[in-house]
């Protein structure tokens, strides 16, 4: 075994949001002697390959869609050229690495010693890490947390290395003219409206009958509804069986089934962009678990409990690695309560995440927001004579001048438990639905009541304020 060659208090692989958070705590605010350790960008999948080049192409998607909504105002827009995506692919590119070098500045200004490399358990407080000029460190840590995240899967069929994942959509350099998406949770749902609206013929592929099952059947239903309207196209039962080079360069020949296609026949489709998008999965493969005994379930996520304790003494584990509840703000506030319980002395003694209650938003199009228990799992926890919904369902008055086919849906509901109406679930689709659910997800979290709902004064003209005016 090679000699130690660093010791530290906190020694965390995997520089993601939560790495990042509880390394720049633990260091920071605490004083512990932490190194932290990364294989690839700082800032793991939300800065580089998810939630910030994600809103950020959410956002020329969004202006797309306002540019088409303007006529029905009066405006006469006129393209003089087409949607340059090459040039806001390569500024997107610029401010991902405008963050990573503040990360990186972040790290430095607590304290955090920082290397690149690729680490492995050896025991349960030895790490081995393989650095890029092809040396080797061995550190000794008195605690260990593991954060390394995950990674997108790719189907087992002939020729599905061809497509690529949502890693793979940031490196695109054009808009695809035909794109076939494979996936029904938010990640296929989010990208397909971007193609959509950026201009790209766009074809969704589903195992179900709806897409994004784990929300509120209000959710899927409507959504679905308006991503038919807008004209995506939704494969629906559908399954993939081969992918092959096409005749035209770029081209691919994708064969799949679908509800419409004959029983037991198939069809191909012309495509010059595959985008599998079928779920994740943890990345552990050569994290050396098993040297230090760190259980796993059946799917490879790292068990941990609520306070981030894995099987093994002195090493956590937070984030998608764990795939309890895979959010970025979820991470970064796991990872600082548990470097708070670690280092933070007798007062944050039993420091912890609270896992109930969290927000979560959709950026489809029109975005979803949703917290809480849906109203069939309101239902099978506590049975359905104690739940009561309150529903609406109207447009918007952004869509007062638009012709009756182009106005887009708004619908709310929200799920109330017992007597006294305490809010367990709120769902809500339409424009501006992320900004507002962060407002009401602090209410929720409070344990508000209907009447407390009904209590506040609407702000008008909203569509907020249907949330609290419902009968």
């Amino acid at each position: 075994m090679a000699p130690i060659s660093k010791e530290c208090d906190f020694l965390v692989i995997g520089i993601g949001s939560g790495g990042l958070a509880a390394a720049r705590r633990a260091s920071g605010q605490w004083g512990a002697k932490t190194i932290a350790i990364e294989s690839n960008r700082l800032g793991g999948t939300c800065v580089n390959v998810g939630c910030v080049p994600k809103k950020i192409t959410w956002n020329a998607a969004a202006i797309a869609e306002t540019l088409h909504e303007a006529k029905p105002y009066g405006f006469n827009i006129k393209e003089v050229a087409p949607f340059d995506y090459k040039t806001f692919k390569h500024k997107r590119d610029e401010y991902v690495k405008k963050l990573n070098d503040i990360y990186a500045r972040n790290l430095a200004k607590d304290k955090v010693e920082y290397i690149h490399g690729r680490a492995s358990l050896l025991s349960k407080n030895e790490v081995e890490v393989r650095l890029d000029d092809g040396g080797k460190e061995t550190i000794r840590a008195k605690k260990i947390l593991l954060a390394t995240g995950g990674h997108p899967n790719i189907p087992k069929i002939e020729g599905a290395e061809l497509g690529i994942t949502s890693d793979g959509f940031f490196d695109l350099e054009t808009m695809p003219k035909r794109v076939a998406l494979v996936g029904a949770g938010y990640i296929a749902v989010e990208m397909a409206g971007m193609f959509h609206h950026l201009g790209s013929e766009t074809h969704l592929f589903i195992r179900h009958e709806n897409f994004l099952r784990p929300f509120d059947p209000m959710i899927q239903e409507k959504i679905i509804t308006e991503y038919e309207r807008q004209g995506i196209i939704i494969h629906r039962n559908s399954s993939q069986s081969k992918v092959e080079r096409g005749d035209k360069e770029g081209w691919l020949k994708f064969h799949y089934a679908d509800k419409s296609t004959p029983e037991g026949a198939g069809a191909v489709m012309d495509i010059d962009c595959l985008l599998w998008a079928i779920g994740r999965s943890p990345e552990v493969s050569d994290l050396g678990l098993a040297n230090a005994g760190v259980k796993q379930d059946e799917r490879g996520h790292i068990i941990a409990d609520d306070y981030q304790n894995t099987n093994i003494d002195h090493i956590y584990s937070l984030g998608d690695v764990c795939g309890k509840i895979e959010l970025t703000p979820v991470a970064i506030a796991a990872g600082r309560q548990l470097a708070n319980r670690l280092f933070g002395g007798p007062d944050y003694a039993n420091a912890k995440l609270d896992y109930d209650n969290i927000p979560s938003v959709v950026f489809a199009h029109p975005e979803v927001g949703s917290i809480g228990l849906s109203e069939p799992a309101a239902i099978e926890k506590y049975g359905k004579e104690n739940i009561k919904t309150y529903k609406t369902d109207f447009t918007a008055m952004y869509y007062a001048m638009m012709p009756a086919g182009e106005k887009g849906p708004t619908s709310y509901k929200i799920v109330c438990l017992g007597q006294e109406e305490r809010v367990v679930g709120l769902h809500i689709l339409g424009q501006g639905s992320a900004e507002m659910l962060q407002g009401f997800g602090v209410a929720v979290k409070m344990g508000a009541r209907k009447r407390d709902f009904d209590a506040c004064v609407a702000i008008h003209p909203t569509s907020a304020e249907e949330l609290v005016t419902m009968k």
